[in-house]
Order: C-alpha cells, then structure tokens, then sequence
C-alpha cells in the first residue's frame, strides 16, 4: 500500500508563475509580436463566431441585418477582451519604446 508521504512526493506540482495574459512573455523579448497576434485573434475570431450565429438568426427568422451586429458585436468583443487581458494598453511596451512618455526627467543635474 501506498503512505501519504508517497502520495505527497509523486503528486504533480503547478508552474508557480503565470505569464498572465495570453501572448505576453515572461522574458520580454517576444511579448509585443505575441501580444499582436493575440489581439488580432480575439478580433478576427469573435466577428467569425458572432457573423456566424447572426446567420443562423438571419436565417431563422427570415431578416438581413443580424449578421451585420453581429460582427460588430464580434469586433467590440474582441477588442473588450484583449483590452480586458493587458494586450492593448501602451503601459505593456515591450520594446523598450519610451518615446509615448515622453521627455526623461534627469536627477543628477
């Protein structure tokens, strides 16, 4: 039979840190092509999976228009999302890129 001193050592363990959002890197070296990908498939796939149930409506009840919202639903949506994850706010540059902040101020002077 097994102990619980044996259950203990072979139980699998987590990964301590996350890297959070999907698309953003740990060591920051590829987080802002990453991040673009993400957020371009949060867009993309919600105006598919929104266009689409819009088509099942339009088709259901016989109109023209749902599909429309619904891609624009779909649009909103994605953007909400990957806003929503960290992946649109210029606060999360990658690159190095400091020129949005503007001037640095100098202490030493």
């Amino acid at each position: 039979m097994f102990s619980r001193k044996d259950r203990q050592k072979n139980k699998p363990r987590t990964p301590e840190s996350t890297a959070g959002a999907p698309g953003v890197s740990d060591n920051g070296r590829d987080g802002g092509y990453n991040a673009g990908i993400a957020v371009f498939s949060y867009i993309v796939g919600g105006i598919l999976v929104w266009s689409l149930i819009g088509w099942g409506l339009d088709n259901l009840w016989g109109t023209r228009w749902i599909v429309l919202a619904g891609a624009l639903l779909g649009a909103a949506g994605g953007f909400y999302l990957s806003h929503m994850h960290g992946l649109t706010s210029p606060g999360n540059s990658v690159g190095g890129d400091n020129a949005a902040r503007g001037p640095s101020k100098d202490e030493d002077q």
